[in-house]
């Protein structure tokens, strides 16, 4: 049975005189009580509002007096605030709270009302029937009007974040002013200090949904995928392990953090990296931090130089068989680490520190006064670093002639 068939009609007569009091105080106690709706001064926003509690109270009455009455009206009414409320940027359990208070400040005056009419317990139970059914039906026009909204302007909200991350790795860079003009149509809070995740691996379907935390944008679609993420070093857990689950087990690589504007350095580092991974130079799986290989970055950043290291300073070992010549250069590698112990030296290989001897003479036959000069050790070990790193050694060039080779006199 329709609820409101039951109310007596001469409430509506009572209370249609009242609409604009009860409108005003419906009003007063949302913006009191839920702060995204104390806008006094924004006088479209106020009449909008008021209208729309108008228009809910005035369709009330209307329907006690007419049971049968329309009532399409209020809810496209409800439907147009709920879309405008989430273009605001509000959300929806902001808007549900606010017609929740609303809903009760209206009730307390009917309350009045029908003390003063002397209904009976069975027309206050109705009229409380006929009220909740018709904050349901406002209630649920709302949510969809925002629900809607929220649908539509994902795909444009998404839309704008791609034209921000094209114009934050703009080359040339693009100017401060551009940037946040469109980070705040983005809903993009601009922040100091940025770090980008380089993530591998192929684009799949899945990636348009990825749950990432507040604040972080992707460009799934680049090469390589990139995530940007604002004020990484903020305190809270490190955005590699928040990230990781969202990645399902792709590699990725975290650029080191750079105010925004050296954003293109981050991406840099975060794509070496990242090929370095897929390489075997650096820990292929997971989710890896350039702090915690900038040795290896910086040694790989210009490998044909690096090359041209190798192949001059360790032309002694160029014409040594293969089997020989990689313990050679380990037993080096680990010299050089060790600051020249032998006994740390053999801990480091584990090996006796007899064996340590026996090949360190065998490199002091080769390198001769070359081992003691700080430049040269300091280049011998970026060599070596580089061929150890490299995994499987590579095969090292033909023997360089005699007259370019370092000193092996004693």
């Amino acid at each position: 049975m329709d609820p409101f068939a039951v109310v007596p009609h001469r409430l509506a007569d009572f209370l249609r005189p009242h609409l604009d009091g009860i409108a005003v105080e419906v009003e007063r106690e949302v913006q009191l009580q839920v702060p995204e709706y104390a806008r006094p001064a924004d006088d479209a926003y106020v009449r909008t509002i008021r209208a729309g509690v108008k228009q809910a109270l005035t369709l009330f009455v209307d329907r006690i007096a007419d049971a049968g009455r329309d009532r399409e009206h209020v809810v496209h009414t409800y439907q147009v605030i709920g879309r405008g409320e989430s273009v605001e940027g509000r959300g929806l359990e902001v808007l549900q709270a606010a017609l929740r208070l609303g809903g009760r400040a209206a009730w307390r005056r009917m309350m009045e009302a029908a003390d003063e009419l002397k209904l009976d317990s069975g027309e206050v139970a109705a009229l409380a029937d006929a009220a909740f059914t018709h904050m349901h039906e406002i209630m649920q026009a709302a949510t969809e009007g925002h629900t809607e909204d929220r649908l539509r302007s994902t795909g444009e909200l998404q839309r704008r974040r791609k034209r921000l991350l094209d114009l934050l790795f703009a080359d040339p860079p693009s100017s401060a002013e551009a940037v946040e003009d469109l980070a705040r149509s983005a809903r993009w809070p601009v922040p100091q200090r940025v770090a980008v995740i380089a993530v591998g691996g192929p684009e799949r379907e899945e990636d348009e949904r990825l749950l990432l935390p507040a604040g972080v944008l992707a460009d799934m679609t680049a090469h390589p995928a990139r995530l940007v993420i604002p004020d990484p070093d903020a305190p809270g857990p490190s955005h590699g392990r928040v990230l990781a689950p969202a990645l399902q087990g792709r590699p990725a690589a975290v650029g080191p953090t750079v105010p925004l504007g050296q954003i293109a350095d981050s991406l840099r580092w975060a794509a070496r990296a990242l090929s370095l991974m897929r390489r075997g130079i650096l820990p292929g799986e997971g989710v890896i931090r350039c702090a915690d290989h900038v040795s290896t970055l910086i040694l790989y950043a210009d490998e044909p130089l690096v090359r041209a290291l190798s192949y001059r300073v360790l032309a002694p070992l160029a014409g040594i068989p293969v089997p020989q010549r990689d313990r050679l250069a380990e037993t080096l590698l680990a010299w050089l680490q060790s600051e020249s112990s032998v006994g740390d030296t053999a801990l480091r290989l584990h090996v006796h520190p007899q064996t340590v001897r026996y090949r360190m003479r065998q490199l002091e036959k080769l390198f001769g006064e070359a081992l003691r000069d700080s430049e040269t050790r300091f280049e011998l070990e970026l060599a070596l670093r580089a061929d150890v790193f490299s995994g499987p050694p590579r095969e090292h060039p033909r023997p360089v002639p005699e007259s370019v080779r370092p000193s092996t006199s004693a």
